[in-house]
């Protein structure tokens, strides 16, 4: 990795992004570019091509989305198309304009389709029907991809993509509304525990089956893609292991010593059935995960504890 170049995380503060500018702070890279919302809306056309221009970063990850879990996707579907259609719009445009050559965009394995044949590959991408809870996530998200494949392409510019399953660990969001199930499952079993409640309420079934990847897992694999000379347009990045979501909630009970009885409330949806990505393209060329789920499962929840003594957890977007 070429440590003098300028990189830019857009999306420095959510999960993800300050994973990856942890990795970048790790190989010893001079120059992070970051900007808050505050600075940079990237839904604004205007704005995210002025900073580009003003900044010229040599190479961007674009981290930034609007996310959410599946209560939060279903109620706001055209909140999450049109916020992430466009960051993404204005991030690759912005960033051809102002002669940056190298770019990495994020996406989701919500992009694939809702009954896709598993493990997913790359090449399932708009073979069938995508999962309606989260469709509009997922549309913008294709937009992304696509635009980046299809500036490579048409301008020659080394624009590409990484498909991460779902992720979990430093930095997560632990609204219970807004977040995703594996943050949500350790703030119920924390205030469970704290406060000697008898049962845990947990969505669905328990029974659809789901892939979960430590967030600086996927940094690594990011400034892994970034080395690569001629990456392929889109990879996917998981652990390569599938839980239901009954199990991950017994490990999450066990990692937080709660001892509360589980309730599953099947009136609420499962998402889709399985959700399993095919990681050996990426694979095939050196990466692997290094942090297995029981042992992020119990660090995230140790961090989850420091951060609500210190009164920094994150509830929200």
């Amino acid at each position: 990795m070429d440590t003098s170049l300028r990189y830019f995380v857009a999306g420095h503060r959510g999960m993800v992004g300050s994973a990856v500018v942890r990795a970048l702070q790790r190989r010893g890279c001079a120059s992070i570019l970051t900007a808050t919302h505050a600075d940079l809306d990237l839904t604004d056309q205007a704005s995210t091509r002025a900073w580009f221009a003003e900044h010229r970063p040599d190479v961007a990850v674009i981290a930034a989305a609007k996310v959410g879990g599946i209560g939060a996707n279903s109620a706001a579907n055209a909140t999450f198309l049109y916020e992430n259609i466009m960051i993404a719009a204005n991030t690759v445009e912005a960033a051809y304009r102002a002669d940056v050559k190298r770019l990495l965009f994020l996406g989701s394995s919500c992009i694939y389709p809702r009954m896709a044949p598993q493990p997913i590959r790359e090449d399932a991408l708009l073979t069938g029907a995508l999962e309606k809870t989260n469709e509009g996530y997922a549309l913008a998200k294709i937009s992304g991809l696509k635009l980046c494949e299809f500036y490579r392409k048409q301008f020659g510019v080394l624009y590409h993509s990484l498909m991460p399953t779902n992720l979990y660990g430093t930095g997560d969001n632990y609204d219970v509304v807004g977040g995703h199930v594996l943050p949500t499952m350790i703030r119920k079993f924390e205030v469970a525990r704290t406060t000697g409640a008898k049962t845990v309420d947990l969505w669905g079934s328990g029974t659809p089956l789901r892939e979960f990847l430590h967030v600086d897992d996927l940094a690594e694999a990011c400034l892994y893609a970034l080395d690569m000379e001629n990456p392929p347009d889109l990879m996917n990045v998981g652990s390569g292991r599938e839980v239901t979501i009954r199990q991950l909630a017994e490990m999450i009970r066990t990692a937080t010593g709660c001892e509360a009885e589980i309730r599953w409330d099947s009136t609420k949806p499962d998402g889709t059935p399985r959700k399993l990505c095919d990681s050996s393209l990426l694979r095939s060329f050196g990466w692997a995960p290094a942090i297995d789920l029981e042992e992020g499962i119990a660090k995230t929840v140790i961090e989850y504890r420091e951060a609500v003594a210190a009164g920094t957890v994150r509830l929200g977007h």
